[in-house]
């Protein structure tokens, strides 16, 4: 039984082999990192490595893969796992129960990864990744801001120095800038973003100011195209 036999018409056999030789490190599983990892699971990526330290809230059912009334309250990470599992059984999950930051960093040995996945919603965290991809020679792809936003046809993949508009986007350039990171590639969007006004009940232990508003449908879009440019590169 080929469970990618519909991928495989498409790339051909010497790329299906590749991404089953190929591990991927996705950081957040989130609505955006949740679908990103699924996908590369289902285009045959051989191992994932999932980092994430929280847990499935009820709050997270409107836009996350993972999050069902049944994984309310599980550990994101072991939610995937078992999600992904009864997908392909034969893809090896690694999971890592940490936030990433700057301080957690030496925890992970990059030179491992073929591709590295930026989910996390941190500028700090995102930096750390992206300077560590940079010196492991590892390419990586990182999701700018999703939150607020309701129109998932205004995202464009660009490298962190041609973005506009997008104001993670642009303290990214800046910062990226000052530590000497020469090129990143990130999806993002040109859509203004809108502000709340409705209320929310927050997860608990969040010490977020304002809680972004999202959908089912623009971070999952987000998470989707960085999977399809992962598997583009890896199969160049």
């Amino acid at each position: 039984m080929d469970l990618f036999s519909r991928t495989r018409l498409l790339l051909g056999d010497e790329a299906m082999e590749k991404l089953k030789k190929s591990r991927v490190a996705v950081f957040g599983i989130g609505g955006v990192g949740g679908h990103a990892a699924e996908a590369l699971v289902r285009s045959g990526i051989g191992a994932l490595d999932i980092i994430d330290n929280d847990t499935v809230a009820p709050s997270n059912i409107n836009r996350q893969l993972i999050a069902t009334t049944k994984t309310i309250g599980m550990l994101k990470t072991e939610a995937a796992k078992m999600r992904f599992l009864e997908i392909n059984p034969d893809v090896t999950i690694t999971k890592h129960d940490v936030f990433y930051t700057p301080e957690t960093a030496d925890m992970f040995d990059f030179s491992k990864y073929d591709y590295i996945v930026d989910a996390i919603d941190t500028v700090t965290g995102k930096l750390a990744l992206a300077e560590n991809a940079q010196k492991a020679k590892v390419p990586i792809i990182s999701s700018m801001g999703a939150g607020n936003k309701l129109n998932p046809a205004m995202f464009e993949v660009s490298d962190i120095y041609k973005t506009s508009v997008c104001p993670l986007a642009k303290v990214m350039r800046r910062e990226c800038k000052k530590r000497g990171i020469k090129k990143l590639k990130c999806v993002y969007s040109k859509e203004e973003a809108l502000t709340p006004t409705g209320s929310c009940d927050e997860e608990p232990g969040s010490s977020r100011r304002q809680i972004p508003g999202s959908t089912a449908f623009v971070p999952s879009v987000a998470g989707l195209i960085i999977a399809s440019e992962v598997v583009k590169d890896l199969i160049k």
